[in-house]
């Protein structure tokens, strides 16, 4: 638990750590302060933006969206290592995730399965994107992988963490993958060597148990949310279905938003007419999970169905 530095100092520990630092606009007083605190922070959190292009991504990631304004996270990391700075203070990166990994973080201990999303984490972690489609396909050069861990490294350093301070989105928040594709048991080694340090050694902890999406829950949320007013959340597994159908491409992230919305149904349409969703066609694609399509899209992205 910790202060954040002024953004001079931040800037300045970058730069010790021996980054490349693009300083965005007016990035030092660019944030979302005006919706609640930054701070106490407790970590640094990692995440892929499933985007393509430098220069189109700091934008997005500066800018945000009509629905999700930025800036969307402290830093972008791009392909070539350069660090873009678009924010500091608060910024729309975590979103609500668990008390318990919160409290792993803070501890410095092995983190618990992320079965809940209840806790600000735009408060508590500084937050940066790393340009990358997020689809296990596209290659992280090692350059930005080095940027990686040289700015969790300098983060760390400053407030005198070790590399279980360094976490993924996929550790906060049920249902995201994010930032796929990166060996973490590696990373974290990387952080910790870089840092001179050595995370205490625990007991191994138990396989994390995958998400369970309730079908029956699931369906009552495509029929009823559409036709609702605002974006009501009304069952905390469409998040993970959503995740899911991110990370096949088949819906933008900024719409994943945990509301089985028209454009989350006509995302499963989509699904239920690919191959690997089952290649239905006319009314057996209409945008409502059944068995058979969910199935196989939680065997694709990591959770289990029950009905």
């Amino acid at each position: 638990m910790a202060t954040p530095p002024s953004a001079a100092a931040f800037l300045d520990a970058l730069l010790a750590e021996g980054l490349t630092v693009i300083q965005e606009g007016d990035w030092r007083t660019h944030n979302r302060n005006h919706k609640g605190p930054w701070g106490p922070v407790n970590g640094v959190m990692i995440h892929h933006t499933v985007t393509k292009g430098t220069a189109a991504t700091v934008r997005i990631v500066r800018d945000g969206y009509a629905d999700l304004p930025g800036p969307l996270c402290h830093g972008m990391i791009a392909k070539d290592g350069r660090v873009h700075l678009v924010g500091y203070g608060r910024a729309n990166h975590a979103g609500l995730g668990d008390p318990d990994v919160l409290a792993a973080v803070v501890a410095e201990r092995s983190l618990p399965t992320d079965n809940e999303a209840t806790v600000d984490g735009n408060r508590h972690f500084y937050g940066f994107e790393c340009e990358n489609l997020g689809d296990g396909e596209d290659p992280w050069p090692e350059v930005q992988l080095l940027a990686i861990e040289k700015v969790s490294a300098a983060i760390c350093r400053h407030h005198g963490w070790s590399a279980s301070s360094v976490i993924r989105h996929l550790d906060w928040q049920p249902g995201k993958v994010d930032p796929r594709g990166i060996d973490w048991a590696s990373m974290r080694a990387r952080i910790d060597a870089r840092l001179g340090t050595k995370t205490p050694t625990r007991p191994a902890a138990p396989t994390p148990a995958r998400p369970v999406v309730d079908l029956s829950q699931l369906v009552a949320a495509a029929r009823s949310n559409p036709k609702a007013a605002g974006t009501p959340v009304t069952y905390s597994g469409v998040r993970i279905v959503e995740a899911a159908l991110v990370d096949a491409g088949l819906l933008a992230k900024r719409l994943s938003d945990g509301h089985f919305g028209t454009t989350t149904v006509t995302a499963y349409a989509a699904w239920q007419r690919s191959t690997a969703g089952g290649n239905y066609r006319g009314k057996a694609a209409d945008g409502i999970p059944g068995k058979a399509s969910l199935t196989a899209l939680g065997r694709a992205h990591g959770f289990t169905v029950k009905d």
